[in-house]
């Protein structure tokens, strides 16, 4: 079996390592918001290329606080692709504001720029971008329009944790971006966690307090906040990992070179790259489309390679958000219902990808 992700093989790498962090701290007595998260919030901020980090208990709270510290809230408007994951759908009426669904790009499955302005009325406030696979935006035409309609920009950067775009990395594309932090992402804790990078002082500690009950000072409250701080022994793991994340990034475009170089099945379409260099993608998913999805699975499965389906629902089709279903969105339904991700990870050999290839160049619809 060639597994979908293999994260035991991922984490174990980095035994010695993680074990003596996490040594450090059990033996330091101090368990929340301590050394072990100052420490990473410095360093994950100037790997992001930001003046500020603030680490949080999990991407959807990082995207939440974000809206929060900005004072959009009730009736509010905000645009965000239509193919997301629901989590940065949630963060958004978690805040009372409305979500406006904005079709992507067929090719580059992110949102599309020039559908943006339609979309744009009186009550928008800010423009929820998704670097969605790992793949970075197109944000100057994003950015002019933000600029023009004196929006903000949010970035949504839970699967693309080093990721490009010209000179910058996600993250500081904005005003402010949330990571995700999940095991499985190419940037993996282990278990749930997040972090906020942005560059406004004023936001930051904002955001610092609203952590943290909204507290300043201790027993002294500027907001009404919530409990979302990230744990120290995730820090405390997260901290190794970075210092290995562009080397599993480039892991991950070997792969995703050879994925794409080599399978030559007409049935498939294969993803792209759209920005000026490889490095625009970071490639936490490799996802192809085709027809008939589920039969390629199927068929996968029984050569011993597992897949999975990023995602199979659209949001105007969840029943939390069957307000939304209104309106019609057939590229993010074609997306829903045609794409399938393949195994890549930077545990993965050049033999798995090649056993992968072979067997999708075999696959005939009629098997």
């Amino acid at each position: 079996m060639i597994p979908f992700l293999d994260l035991k093989q991922i984490n174990l790498r980095h035994e010695e390592e993680i074990t003596q962090n996490l040594v450090d701290f059990l033996h330091s007595g101090w368990y929340i918001l301590g050394k072990q998260v100052e420490d990473f919030e410095k360093q994950f901020a100037e790997y992001c290329g930001t003046k500020y980090c603030i680490g949080v208990a999990n991407g959807l709270d990082a995207l939440s606080l974000i809206i929060r510290a900005y004072g959009i809230g009730e009736g509010d408007e905000v645009i965000v692709p239509s193919n997301t994951y629901i989590a940065t759908i949630l963060a958004i009426s978690a805040n009372g504001a409305i979500p406006v669904l904005v079709e992507p790009n067929l090719s580059s499955f992110n949102i599309d720029p020039e559908v943006i302005e339609g979309k744009i009325t009186p009550r928008t406030k800010a423009i929820m971008v998704v670097h969605l696979y790992g793949q970075s935006c197109n944000m100057d035409p994003i950015n002019e329009l933000a600029n023009k309609y004196s929006l903000k920009v949010f970035e949504d950067c839970a699967q693309a944790h080093g990721a490009m775009y010209k000179d910058k990395k996600v993250g500081n594309l904005g005003d402010a971006a949330a990571f995700s932090f999940y095991p499985g992402k190419n940037l993996g804790a282990l278990g749930d966690a997040g972090a906020i990078t942005l560059n406004n002082e004023e936001t930051y500690l904002k955001l610092k307090a609203l952590r943290n009950y909204g507290s300043h000072q201790k027993y002294e409250n500027l907001y009404k906040g919530v409990n979302s701080r990230l744990d120290e022994i995730h820090a405390a793991v997260l901290k190794v990992k970075l210092k290995y994340l562009d080397e599993d990034n480039n892991l991950r475009r070997k792969f995703a070179e050879e994925y794409s170089r080599n399978i030559c099945n007409p049935l498939i379409t294969l993803p792209s790259v759209e920005g000026e260099s490889g490095l625009s993608h970071v490639w936490h998913l490799y996802v192809i489309r085709v027809n008939n999805r589920d039969k390629l699975q199927a068929y996968l499965l029984n050569r011993g390679i597992q897949t999975l389906i990023h995602y199979p629902i659209p949001i105007h089709k969840q029943e939390a958000y069957k307000e939304l279903n209104d309106d019609k969105y057939p590229i993010s339904e074609k997306i829903h219902n045609e794409v399938l991700s393949l195994p890549i990870s930077p545990v993965m050999s050049i033999e798995d990808v090649q056993k992968v290839t072979e067997a999708l160049n075999e696959y005939k619809e009629a098997f």
